[in-house]
């Protein structure tokens, strides 16, 4: 199944838009130097994210990157490091040199996963508290609305965000973070947000019928990122409001909203934080809107470029109203979807601009060892999506129609004004707050 997403699940916030410079930067400076077989297996990595993307990347130009040189460079850098974390942060840096937002590094997966308690996310060129976890240290001192200047010394500016999530959530995450924040009403402060650190296990056992423990728990964790990503839905009147969480719904899930959605003279469809997704929901999504065949743009390989189009589901189409939700999370799927409504002028689009992430990748899966191995992999762009306008969205995102940005004191009470003023064009009327918070997670 080709994908256009930013990433899986376990790699959130993998887009990769701003410079390697920010990774190489923040090494911290461990007194205990990598032994020869660490050293050598990161070179090891590195070599191989040379080799993935040399016969494998979309560009053959490599958008003008030098590879080679770039190669040369990054690997002797690896000879100067002192930890995994920091050859870890070398090989990524490598990737975000091609400044493509599904080229990227998944490193070895860590034994202990740290959690943060909080979730920060762009409002417009702002980062913004949006969601804190119940019990964690971040709810003692963070609240929702808090706007993040900077994160463990590094100023928050939009173009770099994606970059320093990558950094401090999946490359080296710990148990501690450094922020600096400013609440609705101005005041600034520091706060050091303490992570929850689960404990992990370097090897999980499937094979012992009397030890089931391990496949328990990776069925408990399937089942909660299922409750995570489900859809749902409101009627309000004559208004359908869908929250659509990921472009991975089935064909089957998507016909039976949509019969739904059809007694209904205005839908708003809420894609705001949906990464993307599977590139067949992207095209039955378009083809329940429109009543001929719609093209997408132009999918452009290493090898050529064909029309990629989506084809109508006839008399079953949803023939009303349309309205669409993005803001910064929305992302490849998501964005197109939005962008394709906008070039056929068949909606409107609200909210904050989407991502610029949309390149189609694939995954590529590596190791190395022979007695003890390491798995870590790679994200590598295969297409590229030249929309019918003759553009890319990639780096760029879709701008809405109407620009409508929550403010500090919307989030901290919990108010959701853009989906309240969609419903306002649909002719509903919907408590900020209420629907805000039927809609949520």
């Amino acid at each position: 199944m080709r994908t256009l997403r930013v990433c899986s699940i376990a790699v959130l916030s993998g887009l990769l838009c701003g410079s390697s410079a920010i990774l190489l930067a923040q090494q911290p400076q461990q007194q205990q130097k990598l032994n020869r077989a660490d050293l050598e297996r990161s070179h090891m990595m590195l070599r191989q994210a040379y080799d993935d993307v040399k016969k494998n990347y979309y560009d053959p130009k490599y958008h003008e990157v030098d590879l080679d040189g770039t190669y040369r460079r990054f690997d002797a850098a690896l000879d100067t490091v002192k930890s995994n974390s920091e050859a870890f942060r070398v090989i990524a840096g490598y990737l975000i040199n091609l400044h493509d937002s599904h080229t990227f590094f998944m490193p070895p997966p860590h034994v202990n996963r740290s959690v943060r308690g909080f979730h920060i996310e762009m409002v417009g060129d702002a980062c913004f508290v949006t969601r804190v976890r119940p019990s964690s240290d971040a709810a003692a001192k963070l609240r929702v609305g808090d706007q993040v200047l900077a994160v463990n010394g590094l100023k928050i500016k939009r173009a770099d965000f994606d970059t320093i999530q990558y950094l401090f959530q999946i490359i080296s995450p710990s148990s501690m973070q450094q922020l600096i924040v400013q609440g609705p009403s101005g005041e600034r402060r520091q706060e050091f947000i303490h992570s929850a650190i689960h404990q992990g296990k370097a090897t999980l056992d499937l094979s012992d019928g009397a030890n089931d423990n391990d496949f328990w728990k990776l069925v408990r964790d399937e089942e909660t990122e299922a409750h995570l990503d489900r859809e749902r839905t409101v009627d309000a009147g004559d208004t359908f409001i869908w929250k659509m969480p990921q472009f991975n719904a089935s064909t089957d899930t998507i016909t039976t909203v949509f019969s739904k959605a059809r007694k209904h003279k205005t839908r708003i469809l809420d894609l705001r934080g949906n990464p993307g997704g599977a590139v067949d929901t992207l095209k039955d999504m378009l083809g329940n809107v429109f009543d001929h065949d719609i093209k997408l743009g132009d999918r452009v390989t290493r090898k050529n470029s064909k029309p990629e189009m989506a084809k109508t589901f006839g008399r079953s189409i949803f023939t009303g109203k349309l309205i669409v939700l993005i803001n910064s999370e929305s992302a490849s799927a998501a964005e197109i979807f939005a962008r394709v409504i906008q070039i056929e002028h068949r909606g409107t689009v609200l909210g904050d601009r989407s991502a610029g992430a949309v390149m189609e990748a694939r995954h590529y899966d590596e190791s190395v060892g022979v007695d003890y191995k390491v798995f870590y992999g790679f994200s590598i762009t295969s297409a590229d999506l030249v929309m019918t306008d003759g553009k890319s969205l990639e780096g760029t995102g879709v701008t809405p129609d109407e620009m409508m940005l929550p403010t500090a004191t919307d989030l901290a009470e919990g108010k959701d004004p853009v989906l309240s003023h969609a419903a306002e064009l649909a002719g509903a009327k919907l408590d900020p707050v209420a629907r805000g918070q039927t809609l949520s997670v």
